[in-house]
C-alpha cells in the first residue's frame, strides 16, 4: 500500500464525522484496512452521535489535540501567520488552491495534499514535531484517533533525535505565546 493511500485515508478519517464520513467509511475500509483496522473496528462500535461528540471533545476542546499543525511550534503568535502564508504559497506553487474556509495547516488538508503531490511529504516531515505531540496527547487520552495519527507517522521517516528533543521541550512548556499590549 502506498503512502498516498494511507495519507488520503487518514485525511478522511480525521475529518469531522458527518454523513460524508460514514458514506466513505466502507471505501476506506476496503482501501486501507491494514493501516487503520483498530480505528475502524472501534468506530464501527460507536454511533454517529458518539463519534461526533468524541471528535468535538478531542479536537475542538483539547488544546493539546489540535489538528492545526503550526499551532504546536508557533502557538497563537504572529509567526503562525507567517507559517500559514508560507504553506498557502507552497500549495499555490504546486497548483493547488484552498477553499476560503480552509486553513492550510489543518492536518486533513495537509494529508490530502501529500497524497496528491510529492512535495506534501516534505511538509508533513517539516511538521513532524507537531504530529508527535498530537500523537502523544491522543495516546494519553486513549483516543481511537491515536491509531490514525500513528499510521501517518509510520508512513514518514523516523523522527530525528533533534525533533524528539524539540517535541519534549514543547510538551513541557507548551506552544509559544506572545504578549500584545501587555496581555497574554
Amino acid at each position: 500500500m502506498t503512502k498516498a493511500v494511507v495519507w488520503q485515508a487518514a485525511a478522511h478519517l480525521l475529518a469531522y464525522p458527518d454523513e460524508r464520513f460514514w458514506r466513505r467509511l466502507p471505501l476506506i475500509r476496503e482501501a486501507a484496512e491494514p493501516h487503520f483496522g483498530t480505528f475502524l473496528a472501534t468506530v464501527s462500535d460507536m454511533t454517529p452521535g458518539e463519534l461526533a461528540a468524541h471528535y468535538v471533545d478531542t479536537f475542538d476542546l483539547q488544546r493539546r489535540c489540535c489538528l492545526y499543525l503550526t499551532y504546536y511550534v508557533d502557538g497563537d503568535t504572529r509567526r503562525r501567520g507567517e507559517s500559514l502564508a508560507a504553506l498557502k504559497q507552497h500549495y499555490r506553487a504546486a497548483g493547488w488552491d484552498l477553499l476560503d474556509d480552509e486553513l492550510p495547516d489543518f492536518l486533513p488538508v495537509m494529508l490530502e495534499f501529500a497524497a496528491l503531490d510529492p512535495s506534501g511529504a516534505e511538509l508533513l516531515e517539516e511538521h513532524r514535531v507537531g504530529l508527535e505531540l498530537l500523537l502523544a496527547a491522543l495516546e494519553e487520552r486513549e483516543s481511537p484517533y491515536r491509531h490514525v495519527i500513528g499510521a501517518v507517522c509510520a508512513a514518514l521517516p523516523p523522527i530525528t533525535a533533534a525533533g524528539r528533543a524539540r517535541a519534549a521541550r514543547l510538551a513541557a512548556g507548551g506552544p509559544p505565546a506572545e504578549t500584545v499590549g501587555g496581555y497574554r
